[in-house]
């Protein structure tokens, strides 16, 4: 157990700082587009919202998937069954929090960070969170 932890502490502080820099990179993308931003990692339990913000009459709720390279995947692909129903539940947390809103929406944002290259942003635009509509 031990040495996970020390593999973990010393991976746990290049990550970390690499998904706050493509958050701070997606929320200033959403800000150009006129959007208002609402949150940023705004927490319920252990679950967390990367980005919440508004375009127009339209909540939206974003998941930011930063990589160094394309070669370790899609970020798309990355918000699995697991990663959609933690979502799922946090996302109900901020609508009830909030008091209800009209109308939402879901997206992936994909930010390709790579050594002396302008980072590239890949929009996911209303991406499927909730796959069964409730009656």
């Amino acid at each position: 157990m031990r040495f996970w932890r020390t593999i973990w502490n010393w991976f746990k502080p290049a990550t970390l700082s690499l998904g706050a820099k493509g958050e701070a990179l997606a929320a200033g993308y959403f800000q150009k587009r006129g959007a208002v931003l609402l949150a940023q990692n705004w927490r319920s339990g252990r679950d967390e919202l990367d980005l919440v913000v508004l375009e127009g009459t339209v909540v939206v709720f974003v998941e930011v998937k930063t990589r160094t390279a394309e070669q370790a995947g899609s970020g798309w692909f990355a918000v699995d069954r697991r990663k959609r129903r933690a979502l799922r539940r946090v996302v109900r947390a901020w609508i009830q929090r909030v008091g209800g809103v009209p109308h939402i929406r879901f997206d992936v944002v994909e930010v390709l960070v790579c050594h002396g290259v302008k980072p590239r942003i890949v929009h996911h635009l209303g991406t499927p969170l909730f796959w069964r509509r409730r009656h």
